[in-house]
């Protein structure tokens, strides 16, 4: 079976406890999909200089965060590794160039589980997580993707889980959901207008030409993701629109091809 890939916005850690709209469309995506054999991840959490990928046997739960309640720092997402397709995904980037590393022991931070707590809450499939290069940008990204692109016929779910808006020092914790800041909207909006459009050099370029780019991305780990998900499934894309948390935490998700 062929699967779409997925870019998921996956918020605050504090959805791996939520029952919301975000949550319930990550169980409804899953359902609608079916079950992969194997899940390839590529999070706004691990960012590194070069391409790494996981190939531990088990991944431990990475609790990546500090501040929240202790409840959350109880949630174990433990799912079986895949070293096999961790070598797999190795030998796809280094056809294209790369030299990627394979870690032996790095575990699944929360860009991983926190969404997949919901899609496949029973942890049974096998999952690689794949690590993003922030200082690299958009179009190495797409690149990525599109070397993972063969993974798909082979029942791989393919996910980059980082946020399509996404400034935490901009964030209103008394915000409403339903009047995001102006600034977060027009970026959301032009972001869904290209991807509607499949304009993707305009969206390879969006940090000089998208409407409040830099306010909507300091930095850039949150939204290559985004381009991994693109590169690995191509258009056309289904924009899921799942508004905003805390005035302008984006949270809409996208499946392509």
């Amino acid at each position: 079976m062929k699967f779409p890939s997925l870019f998921l916005s996956h918020g605050a850690p504090t959805l791996a406890l939520a029952n919301n709209i975000c949550t319930h469309a990550w169980a409804e995506l899953a359902v609608v999909m079916g079950r992969p054999e194997a899940i390839v991840v590529a999070s706004a959490h691990w960012d590194t200089p070069f391409p790494a990928v996981s190939a531990a046997r088990r991944l431990d739960t990475i609790h990546d965060f500090s501040g929240f309640p202790e409840e959350l720092y109880r949630v174990r997402y433990e799912p079986p590794g895949a070293p096999a397709l961790a070598n797999h995904v190795e030998s796809l980037l280094a056809a294209i160039g790369q030299r990627p590393a394979i870690d032996p022991e790095r575990g699944l931070d929360h860009g991983g589980w926190v969404p997949l707590r919901w899609m496949y809450p029973d942890a049974d499939i096998p999952v690689v997580q794949l690590s993003v290069q922030s200082e690299l940008g958009a179009r190495h990204h797409y690149e990525i993707g599109r070397a993972l692109a063969p993974l798909r016929e082979e029942g791989v779910l393919v996910i980059g889980s980082g946020g399509i808006v996404h400034n935490l020092g901009e964030l209103d914790w008394s915000g409403d959901a339903l009047h995001p800041d102006p600034w977060a909207a027009a970026f959301n909006e032009w972001m869904a207008s290209k991807v509607e459009a499949g304009a993707i050099d305009d969206l390879a370029g969006y940090r000089a030409t998208a409407p409040q780019a830099e306010r909507a991305h300091p930095t850039e780990e949150h939204l290559v993701p985004l381009f991994v998900a693109l590169g690995a499934g191509g258009l056309p894309a289904r924009r899921i629109s799942l508004g905003f948390d805390m005035g302008s935490l984006g949270m809409d998700c996208y499946a392509f091809g």
